[in-house]
């Protein structure tokens, strides 16, 4: 029976060795809370670092049995792996890149190669326990190489990654030497999750940017597969904090706190210590508050927290100097005998004392320089059961694309944080209840379950899709039916697409010459007295005689307005204008002009604007641009837009590859009917075939055709392997020029 397995950097549980006994305490964690409902049904497992270093295999074994009775299963980390896997790499080389602090960043061969090393070792450990048919959930930046590795070595399965922290922008992430590869261990996937499309973005213009692969609508298609890439902003269990906070403990708690700070207003600011959260910003703000509003002396007490967090690295400790450093300067300052402007406290606390902390703040202050989402913003609403309070929230939090009614600031503008503060801390009750209602509701709705729900689902939806195009791989069992049918047929028509199924696209139109490979493949394939072979082109007839016109072929050039039968000269099927052309040129000339390394390609009845040689990103957004311009334009005319793969092409309406394909089909008797193209304009040619014939599209997207391959050189191979054995009916004179 299929299960689920999730893998994430560490367990939801922290082991601890006391006098000889191993101790295991469940984490409180969002993600652990959140998952816990599906981890521990049937057979499903939960994989990753137990948190300890564990040298003895007997203690390693001990610890797996004993864990197994949870769900879970362990990967043991080496002293060295965890310092220059997760220590290192993941968080001096990653954690500062993705929060926009590349300044900080250490690029290390030896810390990249232990992170390979890991991520092979969770993959080892992954796949020692899954099947073929299992769903794999990674989660987190410590594993981005790992969902590619597991698609190696368990190629059926479903693979799901979501990342908890930001995604860069294309800008700050190709700074990164190990850029491609990161993108690639990502891609493995089935599904990739951020928090926002923020974030979203960002990671599909990389992949566009350094991979090479476009997207539409979320999706990508590789050389191989289909993968879908969307956003799904975490929430919290809210009933949790909900109930935690109505708790009578906790409300006996408040009261006591409220007391010992002796201020009429309490401002809650809850932090890990780190340099991505903005605190040193944050305390300076509440300085330039209490000088610019003076009022507020003696009346309001700015509540601290600040959790520890590797405070051994040099630039956590140099933070936490600067935060002590102006917590004592703000209160040597401002302090009072009865009144303290800051209270300062650099430890962990149970969820209890948070709860209590939470119900006793009129405002929270959530002010990260860049965060994923921001779990304290909605935590301290859910506890809010009196619904008054006020949250400032960063603008790059990703907990700011839901929480609109939180008064949204820029962590940068410190003047526009004191005023925040003075607005919250004056804002009458009534607005705060309209607030804290709206958004009570909204992390409600979109709670911890949900959120894992919705990637759920989403993830069995994209396995459906994947499957319905899996199921037309031209597989060998295909070519196999396929080459008895060439072999049983009297007469046979094939259509070939020459650019992107023959030939692979390159930067320069006429640097895509047939190579020898293929000029001895199209001569074998037409030396048989029962084939007739048609190369299909969107170019210009001039150059397809040039390059095949001496073969022992039929040639379709222009996409269908000049077509040659072998032994004849060029005639065309239409009677045809090309008044439209200037009018056209000169549309296409001003996009040259706004976009260097774009050009232009004139054909006697067509006009085709090439951008394979702009850079990615810009040539993707004039493309578009062009194509809505010339659609407007379309639309009053009889011509047609083609959006093809780097060029936009626009020609007479009535000019098709289809309509052209179909004058040999009506011509030429036909038992057996391959055709082969690559993109939108071959998609004519499909919907002209017979029934029975075989329709094969290079490129894993949508298309009417039957089947499918990935690459030119697949497409070439499946010729090869209809005619490498067939050469007892080649027809004399064969490979004389027509």
């Amino acid at each position: 029976m299929a299960k689920l397995i999730i893998v994430s950097n560490r367990l939801p549980v922290k082991l601890q060795e006391k006098e000889g006994e191993l101790l295991y305490k469940t984490s409180e964690g969002g993600l652990a809370t959140g998952l816990g409902s599906i981890y521990k049904q049937g057979d499903n497992l939960w994989i990753g670092w137990p948190g300890m270093v564990v040298d003895d295999p007997k203690k390693q074994q001990r610890i797996a049995d004993d864990i197994r009775k949870e769900s879970m299963s362990p990967v043991f980390l080496t002293e060295t792996e965890i310092k220059e896997f997760y220590e290192g790499f993941s968080n001096e080389t990653l954690w500062p890149t993705f929060h926009y602090f590349s300044q900080y960043a250490i690029y290390e061969q030896q810390l990249w190669e232990t992170y390979v090393e890991v991520n092979q070792k969770y993959c080892d450990a992954v796949v020692a326990q899954a099947g073929p048919e299992d769903t794999i959930w990674v989660h987190d930046y410590q594993l981005l190489l790992l969902p590619s590795m597991l698609r190696e070595r368990l190629p059926n399965s479903t693979i799901g990654f979501f990342q908890h922290i930001p995604f860069p922008s294309y800008e700050i992430f190709r700074l990164l030497p190990w850029r491609k590869e990161l993108l690639e261990g990502m891609l493995g996937s089935d599904l990739v999750g951020f928090h926002t499309y923020d974030d979203m973005r960002h990671f599909l213009s990389s992949v566009n940017r350094i991979v090479g692969y476009g997207s539409m609508h979320g999706w990508i298609n590789t050389n191989s597969r289909s993968l879908l890439v969307d956003s799904f902003p975490m929430g919290i269990d809210y009933e949790k904090y909900s109930s935690t906070a109505a708790t009578e403990e906790v409300q006996k708690r408040e009261q006591i706190y409220r007391g010992n700070l002796n201020a009429e207003k309490v401002i809650l600011s809850i932090d890990r210590l780190d340099y991505s959260k903005g605190i040193a910003q944050r305390l300076k703000a509440f300085e330039l508050f209490l000088e610019k509003y003076p009022e507020f002396h003696e009346r309001v007490t700015l509540l601290m927290l600040v959790v520890p967090s590797r405070d051994a690295v040099e630039k956590y400790k140099e933070l936490k100097e600067e935060i002590d450093e102006l917590v004592g300067r703000i209160n040597g300052r401002y302090s009072r005998i009865s009144w303290n402007p800051i209270q300062y406290f650099y430890r962990s606390y149970p969820l209890e004392t948070l709860s209590a902390f939470y119900r006793m703040a009129d405002v929270a202050l959530v002010t990260p320089m860049r965060d994923g989402m921001n779990l304290v913003c909605k935590e301290y609403i859910a506890s809010k059961s009196d619904q008054k309070g006020v949250l400032i929230l960063s603008e790059m939090a990703g907990a700011s694309k839901e929480l609109s009614d939180a008064l949204l600031i820029n962590p940068n503008d410190i003047n526009q944080m004191v005023e925040a503060l003075n607005t919250a801390l004056t804002m009458p009750e009534e607005q705060q209840i309209a607030h804290m209602k709206n958004m009570q509701e909204s992390l409600q709705r979109y709670n911890i379950h949900h959120w894992v729900s919705m990637f759920m689902d989403r993830l069995s939806y994209v396995k459906i899709k994947q499957l319905s195009l899996a199921t037309s791989y031209l597989d060998d069992a295909t070519i196999q039916e396929m080459n008895d049918a060439y072999d049983s047929a009297s007469s046979r028509l094939f259509f070939l697409e020459y650019d992107g199924a023959l030939v692979d696209y390159r930067n320069r139109p006429l640097m895509a010459r047939p190579d020898d490979d293929l000029m001895e493949l199209l001569e074998r394939l037409s030396s048989n007295k029962k084939n007739r072979v048609v190369v299909v082109s969107s170019r210009e007839k001039a150059t397809m005689q040039d390059w095949l016109g001496h073969l022992n072929i039929d040639i379709i050039a222009e996409h269908g307005v000049w077509i040659k039968q072998r032994g004849t000269g060029w005639q065309t099927m239409l009677s045809l204008l090309d008044d439209w052309k200037k009018d056209i040129r000169m549309i296409l000339d001003l996009y040259v002009d706004r976009t260097p390394a774009s050009f232009i390609e004139e054909k006697e009845y067509s006009l085709v604007w090439h951008y394979r040689r702009v850079e990615t990103g810009l040539g993707e957004l004039r493309a578009r641009e062009l194509v809505n311009h010339l659609n407007f334009i379309a639309s009053n005319s009889n011509l047609q837009v083609l959006d093809g793969q780097m060029a936009v092409e626009i020609k007479a309406q009535e000019i098709n590859k289809g309509k052209a394909s179909s004058y040999w089909l009506s011509k030429f008797p036909h038992k057996f009917v391959l055709a082969i193209g690559d993109d939108w304009g071959d998609e004519d040619i499909f919907k002209a075939m017979p029934r029975e014939a075989y329709t094969v599209k290079v490129g894993n997207s949508y298309s009417v055709a039957k089947y499918h391959v990935d690459t030119c050189e697949e497409a070439r191979q499946t010729l090869d392997r209809l005619v490498q054995t067939r050469r007892q009916e080649q027809s004399p004179g064969a490979l004389m020029t027509g």
